[in-house]
């Protein structure tokens, strides 16, 4: 009679345990996903931020280079796919179509040397560089909350815990694809004077 009511006390003792292990990591599971949502939430602003700057871009440039359709429809393509996405993952994939679109247009504008007189296009350009700034603040920092919640869950025990509690893995990343590991550059320097070709040594 004893023993057994000793053997009672010690399956409640390890049951309070491993309950309130249970418990206590479960929550840290809900804690970091939540900051994964945060993180993520400010991403959404910067990008939307992007998207709405991306139509004035465009029109401005329309000015300097009508003929440049395919760029722009691109860039309208990529845009549409960015503010239509609903998941993360989603909002990624399109999000890197248009950072190849947009790096397309901006090197093409190089070539009309005449936009550096126009005022609205330099300020729009100011505003792309800062906002392209924040974007890789933001996609870092979102990263690194991703990678925590991840290596948190899969952890022994906390695997197991996660299995039962509906924890599952994130793998929504911002990845930098091969060929884009640059950022595009959106600051040109038009009062600097072009490098003078150097002659080709004339054939005797």
């Amino acid at each position: 009679m004893k023993a057994g009511l000793v053997l009672v006390v010690i399956l409640i003792v390890l049951a309070l345990i491993f309950g309130g292990m249970y418990v206590g990591r479960r929550n840290q599971m809900a804690i970091k996903r939540e900051a994964v949502n945060a993180a993520w939430s400010q991403v959404d602003v910067v990008l939307q931020r992007r998207a709405d700057l991306i139509p004035n871009l465009v029109a401005t440039v329309k000015g300097f280079a009508t003929h440049e359709e395919q760029v722009f429809s691109e860039i309208a393509q990529a845009r549409a796919a960015l503010i239509g996405a609903r998941t993360p993952a989603d909002k990624i994939a399109a999000n890197g179509a248009l950072d190849s679109a947009l790096s397309r247009l901006l090197v093409l504008t190089e070539n009309y040397p005449q936009l550096k007189s126009n005022e609205n296009f330099l300020r729009l350009q100011d505003e792309l560089a800062g906002t392209e700034n924040r974007i890789a603040v933001e996609r870092r920092r979102y990263n690194d909350t991703v990678q925590d919640y991840n290596t948190y869950i899969s952890l022994f025990p906390n695997s197991l815990i996660a299995g039962f509690a509906g924890f599952t893995r994130n793998d929504a990343y911002f990845k930098t694809e091969e060929g884009a590991r640059t950022a595009p550059k959106v600051n040109f320097d038009f009062n600097k004077s072009p490098t003078p070709a150097t002659p080709a040594p004339a054939h005797p």
